[in-house]
Protein backbone atom coordinates (compact mmCIF):
# COMPACT_ATOMS: atom_id res chain seq x y z
CA UNK A 1 0.00 0.00 0.00
CA UNK A 2 1.23 3.48 -0.84
CA UNK A 3 0.41 6.21 1.27
CA UNK A 4 1.22 10.14 0.97
CA UNK A 5 -0.46 13.40 2.56
CA UNK A 6 -0.98 14.84 -0.35
CA UNK A 7 -1.96 13.25 -4.28
CA UNK A 8 -1.84 15.02 -7.19
CA UNK A 9 -3.78 13.45 -10.13
CA UNK A 10 -2.46 15.00 -13.50
CA UNK A 11 1.17 16.13 -14.27
CA UNK A 12 0.39 19.29 -16.46
CA UNK A 13 1.75 22.49 -15.58
CA UNK A 14 -0.94 22.97 -13.10
CA UNK A 15 -0.03 19.30 -11.21
CA UNK A 16 3.98 20.12 -11.28
CA UNK A 17 3.40 24.05 -10.22
CA UNK A 18 1.15 22.84 -7.42
CA UNK A 19 3.10 19.37 -6.74
CA UNK A 20 6.85 21.92 -6.67
CA UNK A 21 4.77 24.44 -3.94
CA UNK A 22 3.32 21.79 -1.87
CA UNK A 23 6.67 19.48 -1.80
CA UNK A 24 8.65 22.94 -0.85
CA UNK A 25 6.16 23.50 2.19
CA UNK A 26 6.78 20.01 3.61
CA UNK A 27 4.01 18.31 2.48
CA UNK A 28 4.36 14.29 1.65
CA UNK A 29 3.05 14.90 -1.81
CA UNK A 30 2.75 11.99 -4.70
CA UNK A 31 1.91 12.97 -8.09
CA UNK A 32 0.04 10.16 -10.76
CA UNK A 33 -0.53 10.54 -14.32
CA UNK A 34 -1.62 8.03 -16.93
CA UNK A 35 1.06 9.32 -19.31
CA UNK A 36 4.61 8.86 -19.48
CA UNK A 37 6.47 11.51 -20.12
CA UNK A 38 7.50 13.53 -22.55
CA UNK A 39 4.12 13.11 -24.09
CA UNK A 40 2.58 15.04 -26.90
CA UNK A 41 -0.01 17.43 -25.91
CA UNK A 42 -2.57 18.91 -27.72
CA UNK A 43 -2.28 23.11 -27.47
CA UNK A 44 -1.12 25.86 -29.15
CA UNK A 45 1.76 26.51 -26.54
CA UNK A 46 2.70 29.81 -26.34
CA UNK A 47 3.02 31.58 -23.27
CA UNK A 48 3.59 35.19 -21.92
CA UNK A 49 6.92 36.99 -20.21
CA UNK A 50 4.44 36.50 -16.95
CA UNK A 51 4.49 32.72 -17.59
CA UNK A 52 8.28 32.12 -16.99
CA UNK A 53 8.06 35.33 -14.21
CA UNK A 54 5.70 33.75 -11.60
CA UNK A 55 7.39 29.76 -12.62
CA UNK A 56 10.70 31.60 -12.59
CA UNK A 57 12.35 30.10 -15.07
CA UNK A 58 15.82 31.31 -16.24
CA UNK A 59 15.30 31.78 -20.22
CA UNK A 60 18.74 31.09 -21.04
CA UNK A 61 18.75 27.31 -18.78
CA UNK A 62 15.27 26.74 -20.62
CA UNK A 63 16.75 26.91 -23.99
CA UNK A 64 19.32 24.11 -23.50
CA UNK A 65 17.68 21.41 -25.88
CA UNK A 66 14.29 22.89 -25.73
CA UNK A 67 12.27 25.65 -27.99
CA UNK A 68 11.55 28.81 -26.80
CA UNK A 69 10.33 30.99 -29.88
CA UNK A 70 10.66 34.69 -28.62
CA UNK A 71 7.56 36.21 -30.52
CA UNK A 72 7.30 40.15 -31.12
CA UNK A 73 4.30 40.73 -32.87
CA UNK A 74 0.96 39.09 -34.22
CA UNK A 75 -0.76 38.95 -37.11
CA UNK A 76 -4.80 39.31 -36.61
CA UNK A 77 -8.04 39.55 -38.54
CA UNK A 78 -11.07 37.88 -39.95
CA UNK A 79 -11.07 34.93 -42.05
CA UNK A 80 -11.32 35.87 -45.36
CA UNK A 81 -11.87 39.53 -44.09
CA UNK A 82 -9.73 42.43 -42.93
CA UNK A 83 -6.34 41.56 -41.26
CA UNK A 84 -3.60 44.17 -39.86
CA UNK A 85 -0.12 42.81 -38.60
CA UNK A 86 1.04 44.65 -35.39
CA UNK A 87 4.38 44.65 -34.48
CA UNK A 88 5.83 45.92 -30.73
CA UNK A 89 9.90 46.01 -31.41
CA UNK A 90 10.37 43.71 -28.24
CA UNK A 91 9.39 40.34 -27.01
CA UNK A 92 5.96 40.28 -25.84
CA UNK A 93 5.65 36.45 -25.75
CA UNK A 94 7.03 33.14 -26.17
CA UNK A 95 6.29 29.82 -28.20
CA UNK A 96 6.98 26.39 -26.49
CA UNK A 97 6.55 22.71 -26.69
CA UNK A 98 4.00 21.46 -24.33
CA UNK A 99 6.09 17.60 -24.63
CA UNK A 100 9.20 19.95 -23.71
CA UNK A 101 7.42 22.25 -21.34
CA UNK A 102 5.48 19.82 -18.89
CA UNK A 103 8.34 17.60 -18.74
CA UNK A 104 10.44 20.40 -17.60
CA UNK A 105 7.97 21.45 -15.06
CA UNK A 106 7.67 18.16 -13.79
CA UNK A 107 11.25 16.87 -13.44
CA UNK A 108 12.11 20.67 -11.40
CA UNK A 109 9.33 20.03 -8.84
CA UNK A 110 10.97 17.00 -7.60
CA UNK A 111 8.00 15.00 -6.46
CA UNK A 112 7.70 11.38 -5.97
CA UNK A 113 5.67 10.00 -9.28
CA UNK A 114 3.70 7.30 -10.83
CA UNK A 115 3.60 7.54 -14.37
CA UNK A 116 1.90 5.37 -16.79
CA UNK A 117 -0.85 4.76 -13.89
CA UNK A 118 -4.15 5.77 -15.34
CA UNK A 119 -6.74 6.38 -11.93
CA UNK A 120 -9.04 3.08 -12.07
CA UNK A 121 -10.99 3.43 -8.78
CA UNK A 122 -11.79 6.46 -6.52
CA UNK A 123 -12.99 6.25 -3.25
CA UNK A 124 -13.27 7.29 -0.32
CA UNK A 125 -11.55 5.36 2.57
CA UNK A 126 -11.01 6.25 6.12
CA UNK A 127 -11.16 10.23 6.03
CA UNK A 128 -9.35 10.24 3.09
CA UNK A 129 -9.33 8.53 -0.47
CA UNK A 130 -7.94 4.97 -2.25
CA UNK A 131 -7.17 5.41 -5.67
CA UNK A 132 -6.52 2.19 -7.82
CA UNK A 133 -6.85 0.02 -4.85
CA UNK A 134 -3.30 0.90 -3.22
CA UNK A 135 -2.83 4.65 -3.09
CA UNK A 136 -3.83 6.01 -0.10
CA UNK A 137 -4.04 10.22 0.21
CA UNK A 138 -5.15 12.58 2.68
CA UNK A 139 -5.74 14.98 0.36
CA UNK A 140 -6.55 14.70 -3.49
CA UNK A 141 -6.07 17.33 -6.12
CA UNK A 142 -7.30 17.11 -9.69
CA UNK A 143 -5.62 18.34 -12.18
CA UNK A 144 -5.97 16.09 -15.15
CA UNK A 145 -7.62 18.37 -17.10
CA UNK A 146 -11.22 19.13 -18.54
CA UNK A 147 -11.73 14.69 -18.11
CA UNK A 148 -10.20 14.82 -15.06
CA UNK A 149 -11.14 12.03 -12.66
CA UNK A 150 -11.25 14.17 -9.11
CA UNK A 151 -13.45 16.34 -11.46
CA UNK A 152 -15.75 14.02 -12.95
CA UNK A 153 -16.16 12.53 -8.55
CA UNK A 154 -17.02 15.87 -7.55
CA UNK A 155 -19.92 15.66 -10.10
CA UNK A 156 -19.12 17.20 -13.55
CA UNK A 157 -21.61 16.59 -15.91
CA UNK A 158 -18.86 16.78 -19.02
CA UNK A 159 -21.06 16.08 -21.61
CA UNK A 160 -23.56 18.65 -20.71
CA UNK A 161 -21.15 21.64 -20.27
CA UNK A 162 -20.44 24.78 -22.45
CA UNK A 163 -17.36 23.88 -23.30
CA UNK A 164 -14.81 25.15 -26.08
CA UNK A 165 -13.76 22.29 -28.64
CA UNK A 166 -10.79 22.84 -30.56
CA UNK A 167 -8.40 20.78 -32.52
CA UNK A 168 -4.78 21.35 -33.31
CA UNK A 169 -1.63 19.59 -34.67
CA UNK A 170 1.80 20.41 -34.48
CA UNK A 171 3.94 19.15 -37.27
CA UNK A 172 7.61 18.39 -37.95
CA UNK A 173 8.62 19.80 -41.11
CA UNK A 174 11.81 18.54 -43.17
CA UNK A 175 14.41 20.74 -44.53
CA UNK A 176 12.72 21.37 -47.47
CA UNK A 177 9.34 22.03 -45.87
CA UNK A 178 11.05 24.44 -43.80
CA UNK A 179 12.77 26.72 -46.85
CA UNK A 180 9.25 26.51 -48.31
CA UNK A 181 7.19 28.46 -45.56
CA UNK A 182 6.18 31.63 -45.59
CA UNK A 183 5.31 31.73 -41.72
CA UNK A 184 7.21 33.99 -39.60
CA UNK A 185 8.12 32.56 -36.33
CA UNK A 186 8.50 35.62 -34.57
CA UNK A 187 4.61 36.26 -36.40
CA UNK A 188 1.56 33.87 -35.06
CA UNK A 189 -1.33 34.21 -36.71
CA UNK A 190 -4.78 34.86 -35.12
CA UNK A 191 -7.98 34.45 -37.58
CA UNK A 192 -11.35 35.04 -35.91
CA UNK A 193 -14.43 32.95 -37.51
CA UNK A 194 -16.51 35.86 -38.76
CA UNK A 195 -19.32 34.68 -36.44
CA UNK A 196 -16.44 35.33 -33.66
CA UNK A 197 -17.65 32.18 -32.07
CA UNK A 198 -13.51 31.14 -32.33
CA UNK A 199 -10.98 31.83 -33.78
CA UNK A 200 -7.72 29.51 -35.53
CA UNK A 201 -4.10 30.41 -35.00
CA UNK A 202 -0.86 29.35 -37.31
CA UNK A 203 2.47 29.68 -35.01
CA UNK A 204 5.83 28.72 -36.19
CA UNK A 205 8.40 27.05 -33.48
CA UNK A 206 11.69 26.50 -35.15
CA UNK A 207 11.04 23.45 -37.25
CA UNK A 208 7.42 22.79 -35.55
CA UNK A 209 4.69 24.53 -37.34
CA UNK A 210 0.98 24.67 -35.21
CA UNK A 211 -2.01 25.12 -36.38
CA UNK A 212 -5.57 24.34 -34.77
CA UNK A 213 -9.14 26.33 -34.33
CA UNK A 214 -10.81 26.25 -31.00
CA UNK A 215 -14.89 27.23 -30.87
CA UNK A 216 -17.74 27.13 -28.65
CA UNK A 217 -19.97 24.97 -30.87
CA UNK A 218 -18.71 21.68 -30.69
CA UNK A 219 -21.08 19.55 -33.05
CA UNK A 220 -19.48 21.93 -36.37
CA UNK A 221 -15.82 22.23 -34.75
CA UNK A 222 -14.21 19.59 -37.71
CA UNK A 223 -16.04 21.49 -40.52
CA UNK A 224 -14.63 24.54 -39.23
CA UNK A 225 -11.26 22.88 -38.99
CA UNK A 226 -11.45 21.86 -42.50
CA UNK A 227 -12.51 25.34 -43.55
CA UNK A 228 -9.65 27.02 -41.76
CA UNK A 229 -7.36 24.76 -43.59
CA UNK A 230 -8.27 25.39 -46.64
CA UNK A 231 -8.61 29.12 -45.67
CA UNK A 232 -4.40 28.71 -45.13
CA UNK A 233 -3.90 26.94 -47.59
CA UNK A 234 -5.60 29.02 -50.47
CA UNK A 235 -3.87 31.37 -48.85
CA UNK A 236 -0.39 29.68 -49.33
CA UNK A 237 0.24 29.79 -45.28
CA UNK A 238 0.11 26.06 -45.06
CA UNK A 239 1.66 23.69 -47.36
CA UNK A 240 -1.03 20.98 -48.80
CA UNK A 241 -0.96 18.15 -47.09
CA UNK A 242 1.03 18.94 -44.21
CA UNK A 243 -1.62 19.60 -41.82
CA UNK A 244 -3.47 15.99 -42.01
CA UNK A 245 -4.00 15.25 -38.61
CA UNK A 246 -5.72 16.63 -35.95
CA UNK A 247 -6.09 16.38 -32.14
CA UNK A 248 -8.92 17.61 -29.79
CA UNK A 249 -9.24 18.95 -26.65
CA UNK A 250 -11.38 20.98 -25.03
CA UNK A 251 -12.04 23.35 -21.72
CA UNK A 252 -14.05 25.36 -19.71
CA UNK A 253 -13.60 29.36 -19.44
CA UNK A 254 -13.71 30.77 -15.87
CA UNK A 255 -16.77 32.40 -15.62
CA UNK A 256 -18.99 30.95 -17.69
CA UNK A 257 -22.48 28.97 -17.03
CA UNK A 258 -22.33 25.99 -14.26
CA UNK A 259 -19.27 26.16 -13.04
CA UNK A 260 -17.77 22.99 -11.58
CA UNK A 261 -17.01 22.14 -7.62
CA UNK A 262 -13.74 22.97 -7.07
CA UNK A 263 -13.50 22.45 -2.86
CA UNK A 264 -14.75 19.52 -1.55
CA UNK A 265 -14.22 17.32 1.73
CA UNK A 266 -10.53 16.63 1.13
CA UNK A 267 -10.22 17.84 -2.43
CA UNK A 268 -9.73 20.81 -5.09
CA UNK A 269 -9.52 21.15 -8.64
CA UNK A 270 -6.85 23.50 -10.89
CA UNK A 271 -6.25 24.35 -13.88
CA UNK A 272 -8.16 23.05 -16.81
CA UNK A 273 -9.71 20.15 -14.06
CA UNK A 274 -11.44 23.23 -12.46
CA UNK A 275 -12.65 25.43 -15.54
CA UNK A 276 -9.74 27.79 -15.28
CA UNK A 277 -8.94 29.24 -19.21
CA UNK A 278 -9.03 33.05 -19.95
CA UNK A 279 -12.63 34.34 -20.35
CA UNK A 280 -11.36 36.27 -24.14
CA UNK A 281 -8.65 34.31 -25.35
CA UNK A 282 -9.35 30.46 -24.25
CA UNK A 283 -5.59 30.77 -22.63
CA UNK A 284 -5.06 28.17 -20.32
CA UNK A 285 -1.50 27.54 -18.97
CA UNK A 286 -1.32 30.90 -16.84
CA UNK A 287 -4.77 30.73 -15.22
CA UNK A 288 -3.45 26.72 -14.39
CA UNK A 289 -0.35 28.01 -12.94
CA UNK A 290 -1.69 30.55 -10.85
CA UNK A 291 -4.93 28.67 -9.52
CA UNK A 292 -2.53 25.69 -8.43
CA UNK A 293 -0.26 28.69 -6.62
CA UNK A 294 -3.76 29.33 -5.02
CA UNK A 295 -4.22 25.73 -4.18
CA UNK A 296 -1.10 25.43 -2.85
CA UNK A 297 -1.75 29.13 -0.50
CA UNK A 298 -4.91 27.29 0.65
CA UNK A 299 -3.42 23.79 1.71
CA UNK A 300 -0.61 25.34 3.42
CA UNK A 301 -2.78 27.58 5.65
CA UNK A 302 -5.53 24.70 5.90
CA UNK A 303 -2.85 23.45 8.39
CA UNK A 304 -3.68 19.52 8.06
CA UNK A 305 -7.13 19.91 7.83
CA UNK A 306 -8.47 19.23 4.90
CA UNK A 307 -12.02 19.55 5.80
CA UNK A 308 -14.58 21.64 2.83
CA UNK A 309 -14.77 24.56 5.30
CA UNK A 310 -11.28 24.88 5.65
CA UNK A 311 -10.62 24.79 1.45
CA UNK A 312 -13.32 26.82 0.52
CA UNK A 313 -11.35 30.38 0.88
CA UNK A 314 -9.76 28.56 -2.56
CA UNK A 315 -13.05 30.06 -4.43
CA UNK A 316 -12.49 33.47 -2.74
CA UNK A 317 -9.32 33.35 -3.91
CA UNK A 318 -9.89 32.26 -7.61
CA UNK A 319 -12.12 34.96 -7.57
CA UNK A 320 -10.47 37.93 -6.35
CA UNK A 321 -7.47 36.86 -8.87
CA UNK A 322 -9.23 36.18 -11.71
CA UNK A 323 -13.00 37.42 -11.73
CA UNK A 324 -12.62 41.16 -11.80
CA UNK A 325 -10.45 41.00 -14.69
CA UNK A 326 -13.07 39.59 -16.55
CA UNK A 327 -15.89 41.49 -14.97
CA UNK A 328 -15.48 44.61 -18.11
CA UNK A 329 -15.20 42.79 -21.26
CA UNK A 330 -17.40 39.50 -22.15
CA UNK A 331 -15.70 36.28 -24.23
CA UNK A 332 -16.12 36.11 -27.90
CA UNK A 333 -18.94 32.82 -27.10
CA UNK A 334 -20.91 35.51 -24.96
CA UNK A 335 -20.99 38.48 -27.12
CA UNK A 336 -24.32 40.02 -28.29
CA UNK A 337 -25.48 39.98 -31.82
CA UNK A 338 -25.11 43.63 -31.64
CA UNK A 339 -21.49 43.40 -30.47
CA UNK A 340 -20.78 40.87 -32.70
CA UNK A 341 -21.95 42.91 -35.65
CA UNK A 342 -19.21 45.95 -34.55
CA UNK A 343 -16.89 43.33 -33.20
CA UNK A 344 -16.00 41.73 -36.27
CA UNK A 345 -15.62 45.09 -38.03
CA UNK A 346 -13.04 45.91 -35.55
CA UNK A 347 -11.17 42.95 -35.53
CA UNK A 348 -9.34 43.90 -37.98
CA UNK A 349 -8.50 47.28 -37.12
CA UNK A 350 -5.26 48.48 -35.89
CA UNK A 351 -5.84 49.99 -32.95
CA UNK A 352 -8.61 47.59 -31.76
CA UNK A 353 -6.24 44.41 -32.69
CA UNK A 354 -3.88 46.02 -30.86
CA UNK A 355 -4.75 47.36 -27.37
CA UNK A 356 -8.39 44.80 -27.15
CA UNK A 357 -7.13 41.55 -28.96
CA UNK A 358 -3.66 41.34 -28.47
CA UNK A 359 -2.85 43.54 -25.37
CA UNK A 360 -6.12 42.89 -23.39
CA UNK A 361 -7.01 39.54 -24.37
CA UNK A 362 -4.32 37.95 -25.19
CA UNK A 363 -1.07 39.19 -23.30
CA UNK A 364 -2.64 40.34 -20.44
CA UNK A 365 -0.44 43.25 -20.54
CA UNK A 366 -1.53 45.09 -17.62
CA UNK A 367 -1.77 42.02 -15.13
CA UNK A 368 0.70 41.72 -12.35
CA UNK A 369 2.52 38.51 -11.29
CA UNK A 370 1.18 36.56 -8.94
CA UNK A 371 4.50 36.30 -7.29
CA UNK A 372 7.06 34.08 -8.02
CA UNK A 373 7.20 30.23 -7.50
CA UNK A 374 10.26 29.39 -6.42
Amino acid sequence: MDSCEVLIIGGGPAGSTCADRLRQAGFDVLLLDKATFPRDKPCAGWITPLVLETLAIDRDDYRRGRILQEISGFRTGLMHGDEVDICYGKTVSFGIRRSEFDQYLLQRSGVRQSLGEPVVTLQRHKGGWLVNGHIQARLLIGAGGHFCPVARFLGAKINREDAIAALEGEFAMSPEQEQRCPVQADTPALYFCRDLLGYGWLFRKGSYLNVGLGRLDRQGAGQHMREFQAFLEQRGELLPGLAARFQGHAYLLYGGKNPRTRVADGALLIGDAAGMAHLQSGEGILPAIESANLAADTVIAANGDFQRSSLESYEARLAARFSDGNRDSASLPQLSGLVRFFGARLIGTRWFARHIVLDRWFLHADRKPLYALR
